[in-house]
């Protein structure tokens, strides 16, 4: 309800202002508000304790129940750590590959060191016979779309055993095998999620659009033939030698008596610019005894140019 003071003054029409006041009048009087006003003010005020309300419900509940997130939820969002995978990874399937019948225990200890925590340590091992891996080599990671799991390529050298006798072993085989081992990153650590299991190692043949050499330069291959062939063969003797005979600048480190020189099979000079070459090398290299093993080599030819204007091509780079 509005007031109005009494002591205001009322113009009639045409007429001086009047005061409405008189003696033993009310001081005031009041005048009804509109519906819509007061529905106005009603709301405000209860949207004001809803608020409230609501504030003070959430707080109370954050106080006694706050909202954690487990330690043992991981977010998908960050990088997989894919070194600490592979080493993990490796470690586990060497663990795996390992067992004696005769210290039936030592392999669920290994493998345990990877295994995720409650987890069968045994790992599908039936607690007989002997076998060892000693060399293992993690390849390709495979991270699924979760960003929590993967699988981890690995290839391991294994060693069998053949019982002899009552307590002997008698060395058997060495293979490669092939296992891809499935990991999980959580909180703490990568950890191995389950037993890994075998996959085939094939052959693949080489790729349809292999990069070429380019065109051979038949003229500077037959050039640089003995050039190639006393680089080769210091190349496999000492670090001074083969710094005699490489492009000035060039750093090129020896084989140091590795392996002795003995013959370069097939060499090829492949057309360039003026001052750069490349070239490709098929080399007998002699070993121990009877023993040869032929390799090829790609190499970068420098043109060097003497004081007295005499131009040669020298090796700038092996490989």
């Amino acid at each position: 309800m509005k007031q109005r003071s009494p002591h205001g003054a009322h113009a009639a029409p045409g007429g001086p202002a009047r005061d409405v006041g008189g003696p033993g009048q009310t001081p005031w009087s009041t005048e009804p508000e509109s519906s819509f006003s007061t529905w106005a003010r009603r709301f405000f005020r209860g949207l004001v304790v809803v608020v409230l309300l609501l504030a003070a419900i959430s707080g109370i509940r954050s106080w006694i129940s706050p909202n954690k997130t487990p330690e043992t939820i991981v977010s998908g969002q960050s990088s997989f750590p894919a070194d600490e995978a592979r080493a993990v990874a490796t470690r586990y399937a060497v663990s795996y590959l390992t067992w004696d019948e005769n210290t039936p225990d030592a392999r669920p200890a290994q493998v345990g060191l990877d295994l995720a925590a409650g987890l069968d340590a045994r790992a599908g091992w039936n607690g007989r016979g002997k076998q060892t891996a000693d060399v293992a080599y993690p390849g390709q990671i495979t991270v699924d779309p979760n960003g929590l799991t993967a699988s981890v390529d690995v290839r391991v050298r294994v060693h069998s055993f053949t019982r002899q006798g009552n307590n002997g072993w008698a060395s058997g085989p060495v293979s490669w095998q092939r296992v891809s081992v499935p990991v999980v990153r959580t909180s703490a650590r990568v950890v191995a999620s389950a037993p890994p299991t075998f996959v085939p190692d094939v052959r693949a043949a080489l790729p349809s659009n292999m990069p070429g050499n380019g065109t051979p330069d038949d003229d500077l291959t037959a050039a640089t033939q003995k050039d190639a062939e006393a680089f080769f063969s210091a190349y496999a003797e000492s670090d001074n030698k083969v710094s005699a005979v490489t492009a000035p600048g060039s750093t090129i480190r020896s084989l140091n008596g590795a392996v002795k020189f003995g013959q370069l099979k097939d060499w090829q000079v492949y057309t360039g610019n003026d001052d750069e070459r490349r070239a490709t090398a098929a080399v007998t290299w002699d070993g121990v005894g009877d023993t040869t093993l032929d390799q090829t080599y790609t190499l970068t030819l420098r043109r060097t140019v003497a004081t007295d204007g005499a131009q040669r091509w020298q090796v700038a780079a092996v490989g």
